[in-house]
């Protein structure tokens, strides 16, 4: 069972560790890239059969997006941890740009029964 608090550090710590163990490390940032794209690919092909017009054939293997997610979500760690890049201040800039480049480009839920 997963830890629920788990931060984006001890998921790039575990990945480490995990990838730590093997004399071949890290790929390279372009087969880490090649990685990214296929996986990405096979999260589309999912999608594609479950919200496209081309449904799975019958010989195909069941796979859940979930399972594609996990999957982009490791190779990217691997690529960031292979660059040392920690994935929470990654993920803390990016916020800061959409929140003020952004924070006026679509229309806001507005709050129901609030009197302003």
């Amino acid at each position: 069972m997963s830890d629920p608090n788990k931060s984006m550090k001890d998921m790039q710590k575990e990945v480490d560790q995990f990838i730590g163990q093997f004399k071949e490390g890290y790929f390279s940032p372009l087969a880490m890239l090649a990685r990214m794209s296929e996986e990405v690919g096979e999260l589309a092909r999912e999608v594609n059969h479950y919200y496209g017009e081309k449904p799975k054939k019958s010989s195909e293997e069941t796979k859940s997006m979930e399972q594609e997610m996990g999957d982009i979500l490791f190779v990217l760690i691997c690529f960031a941890n292979s660059l040392h890049i920690d994935l929470e201040e990654a993920f803390d800039l990016v916020m800061n740009k959409f929140e003020n480049r952004d924070k006026d480009r679509w229309t806001r839920i507005e709050e129901s029964g609030v009197d302003e």
